[in-house]
């Protein structure tokens, strides 16, 4: 399952999403999101999920990509369709014993899959054509205003980055723990739930101390180029906007208003 999880990694292609500026990505994920959130209108949310599954197919990544990044995240998932199946109050469509299935928990549950899954598949097609870089450069111009309230944005912004590009670091050094362990006979799906939880130590604790390590080699190498905090700093490639993101950013925009205007409605 870990060795499937590609959420957080950059995915070099040469498709028209890759080609945008990361600031129109970025604002267009940032506006996406709300949109998707907010309506109960069945019109609006299909609307949204057409603009963000339009988008994940031009970015020249396979479906099967989407798919193997989202597959972890099926317990997530499982767990809030039933938690809402169960104990949302309404009219019984199915009794047995204790337990009561309501119209309103399949609705709403069925309502929350769907939103989580746009929102998966928005935040996936970010990462996926969007280098590390180029996400910085779009988090530090999105959070620029702050500065007028001494916010330190740029460190803010590195410390997001180093959190994005750690995710990739953290599955694949857990897949290979996880593959030693298997090599001298460890059996994670036998047992009860304790023992389980026993057999997870000799894996959790050589993990954390790899993070901690990888960590400690990264403040280093930081030393070594001598990264200052609140230096000022120039970029090589400036960033601009050009009739596509103009687009983009206009379809998106419209989008959202549609969205709004079919809720007040």
């Amino acid at each position: 399952m870990i060795k499937g999880i590609s959420m957080g990694q950059y995915l070099p292609a040469c498709s028209p999403v890759h080609r945008l500026d990361p600031r129109a990505k970025l604002l267009c994920t940032v506006m996406a999101v709300p949109a998707v959130l907010v309506t109960y209108n069945t019109i609006a949310l299909v609307l949204v999920s057409m603009w963000v599954l339009l988008a994940a197919a031009f970015s020249g990544i396979k479906p099967g990509v989407y798919w193997s990044s989202l597959k972890p995240l099926w317990v997530l998932l499982l767990v809030s369709f039933v938690l809402q199946v169960f104990f949302t109050p309404g009219e019984a469509v199915l009794t047995a014993w204790f337990i009561k299935i309501s119209r309103e928990g399949l609705v709403n549950s069925g309502w929350l899959l769907w939103r989580i899954s746009v929102l998966l598949i928005a935040a996936a097609a970010l990462t996926f054509t969007t280098t590390p870089l180029q996400l910085t450069a779009a988090l530090e111009w999105l959070l620029s205003p702050l500065r007028r309230v001494k916010v330190p944005v740029r460190e803010l912004v590195m410390m997001i980055n180093l959190a994005l590009r750690f995710v990739p670091t953290l599955f694949d050094e857990a897949r290979q723990l996880l593959l030693a362990q298997r090599s001298r006979g460890a059996d994670f799906t036998r047992g009860g739930i304790k023992e389980r939880a026993g057999r997870l130590a000799p894996f959790i604790v050589p993990l954390l101390a790899n993070i901690f390590s990888r960590a400690d080699e990264l403040a280093l190498a930081m030393e070594i180029r001598c990264y200052e905090v609140g230096a000022r700093r120039s970029r090589m490639h400036v960033l601009r906007f050009g009739p596509a993101d103009y687009t983009a950013l206009l379809v998106t925009m419209a989008v959202v208003l549609a969205v709004a205007a079919m809720r007040v409605l």
